[in-house]
């Protein structure tokens, strides 16, 4: 599972679909450099780097220019602005956003043009341009990766299955459905990392609401069962591993120690299940989403039996310290 991120430009900002940034772009200057990348969804918004603090300005991020940045602009001289300018477009900044549709000093689209920045005007405030366009970012920059796997909403809880090709995974998520559970992706789920510890997967659009039961063929899950049946993601929050049962292996009994699988640097709980006849996968599956849901509530079956279990034993022991030798007695009478 190798990450493979999406190049993000500047052309590609201005041709986001409406749906997924809704900023309303337009470009005032700088065409030439549409193909600059953008390498951080963090933007810069820094007035001191107009002021001659421009080494604050970092390699691949949005320089955003609101009201104070170019009420300070309008308070300069034309050369004295000129030169500001010159000095911020000079930096390795893919492009500057410019928010509120503010009207601009000449010299911006002038030294923007003479540098090949990009110069990007938004009519939305800045606040709301900000955090757009951040999370647009966060988006198309996440570590992605493709695994081979299916994806279900079980009770709310983001459920990889995943397994050997064969071992029975799109017939468990079908039975699943047809429990009222949901299903995100079969055979191919496309999982990327956002924030710092969160997985979200969702299904190629190609195969958005398809499955494929050997012996069936292709099915469309959404024209089957309604629009309750699929979702088009959700947050990886466990696994299950389904694996062929084989005689004379030790498998987990009691379920007090934690397992976890990594994907994208992150660790996700999991539970490996022995897939053989006569065992229904979906029944299990089900049952394990619903103990982690509880585990995740801070309820542990395993270790709650556990724990009552070496309460006893103590309490036994105290109880034979305690108890009195009748032997003793008799021979004192």
């Amino acid at each position: 599972m190798t990450p493979s991120p999406l190049p993000v430009t500047v052309g590609s900002l201005l041709r986001a679909r409406a749906d997924r940034l809704n900023l309303g772009l337009e470009i005032l200057a700088g065409a030439d450099g549409l193909g600059r990348g953008i390498t951080s969804p963090y933007v810069l918004k820094t007035g001191l780097a107009l002021a001659g603090f421009d080494s604050y300005l970092q390699e691949g991020r949005v320089l955003v220019f609101g009201a104070s940045e170019i009420g300070y602009l309008n308070g300069q001289d034309p050369s004295v602005r000129a030169a500001s300018l010159a000095r911020v477009m000079a930096r390795p900044i893919p492009c500057v956003l410019v928010t509120d549709g503010l009207a601009l000093p000449p010299e911006v689209a002038a030294e923007a043009g003479r540098a090949g920045v990009p110069l990007l005007r938004t009519p939305v405030a800045t606040p709301i341009a900000i955090a757009r366009l951040t999370s647009f970012l966060e988006d198309v920059l996440a570590e992605r990766t493709v695994v081979h796997a299916v994806l279900m909403d079980i009770l709310g809880l983001g459920v990889l299955i995943a397994g050997e090709s064969g071992i029975g995974k799109s017939e468990c998520a079908l039975d699943l459905v047809l429990r009222g559970h949901r299903l995100v992706a079969d055979d191919t789920v496309d999982v990327r990392r956002r924030a710092e510890s969160v997985l979200i997967g969702e299904c190629p659009e190609l195969t958005r609401h398809h499955m494929e039961i050997r012996g069936l063929g292709i099915l469309n899950i959404r024209d089957l069962f309604g629009v309750a049946s699929t979702r088009s993601s959700k947050r990886i929050e466990f696994v299950v591993q389904l694996e062929r049962w084989e005689s004379g292996r030790e498998y987990e009994r009691l379920g007090l120690d934690d397992r976890f699988v990594e994907i994208l640097g992150l660790r996700v709980p999991m539970n490996r299940m022995p897939v053989a006849p006569g065992r229904s996968i979906a029944n299990l599956v089900e049952v394990a989403a619903r103990n982690q849901l509880l585990r995740a509530r801070g309820h542990h079956a395993a270790r709650a039996l556990a724990d009552r279990l070496q309460q006893q034993l103590k309490d036994g022991d105290r109880g034979a310290v305690a108890e009195p030798d009748e032997s003793a007695e008799r021979e004192g009478d």
